[in-house]
């Protein structure tokens, strides 16, 4: 993205359908992944190796419900304890299909190499239960970044281990992210009105890119060189970046 606006507009913050869905067996699904060791910063991509569940494989159980944003239930719970156990931004267990639980499914689908759709289908249910595991690049003793382009979703990782995944959207072709090592350098706590769009808590790691909330992530790169994830993801990790956190964007 380039250099922003240096006039900010404040905007109120967004505020936050409903199918009923069938209960799923929930043994073994709130077992969470043993997290990964860390590779070094000259490491290869994160891992693609498939990691078997500690639990009973009961996502993949034939005949179980589709799930899709507006579904509700047990089924729900079960699904999001499993992806909050695996690291994804659900944002908590609450039995709704809401826009995080899309995103953290979204994102899921994308470290798994499966179609982006945020559905929860048998062949995302059989990778629930053979989950492939993401490592970090990069080691620090603290909190750190890193936005995957290839993958588009950003870590958060902290002592060799992602410790939450996030759904993301890049730069476009014509746009694209700069790629490299770099810290947040100044953050915006609201709404920052710059030359290309709006952009939340914006989190500025090189020049006018910066790490930040949209309503709009889609499943590919679709931004001017920013790195997008949704707004209510942004909310939960505000107050554990901070100025100073490492900044890593690689493909």
């Amino acid at each position: 993205m380039r250099p922003v606006s240096p006039h900010a507009t404040r905007h109120r913050r967004p505020a936050a359908h409903a199918a009923l869905g069938t209960a799923l067996l929930v043994a073994g699904l709130a077992v969470p992944a043993a997290p990964a060791s860390a590779a070094p910063a000259s490491a290869a991509p994160a891992s693609a190796a498939p990691v078997a569940a500690t639990g009973a494989a009961v996502l993949a159980a034939a005949g179980q419900p589709m799930l899709r944003q507006g579904s509700r239930g047990a089924a729900v719970s079960a699904l999001q304890a499993r992806l909050t156990a695996l690291r994804y931004d659900v944002g908590g267990v609450d039995g709704i299909f809401g826009p995080s639980t899309h995103h953290a499914v979204v994102a899921f689908q994308k470290v798994n190499g499966l179609v982006r759709d945020g559905i929860v289908g048998p062949r995302t249910r059989a990778a629930l239960d053979r989950p492939v595991v993401p490592k970090p690049r990069y080691t620090h003793p603290g909190y750190s970044i890193e936005a995957d382009l290839t993958r588009q979703v950003l870590y958060l990782a902290k002592r060799g281990a992602v410790v939450r995944v996030l759904d993301a959207s890049s730069g476009k072709a014509s746009t694209p992210t700069p790629t490299g090592d770099w810290t947040v350098q100044r953050r915006i706590d609201d709404w920052r009105q710059s030359d290309l769009g709006l952009l939340w808590r914006p989190n500025y790691f090189h020049r006018g890119y910066a790490v930040h909330g949209a309503t709009s992530v889609p499943t590919y790169p679709a931004s001017h060189g920013c790195v997008r994830v949704p707004v209510r993801a942004m909310d939960r990790l505000w107050t554990t970046i901070r100025v100073g956190t490492p900044v890593h964007v690689y493909r």
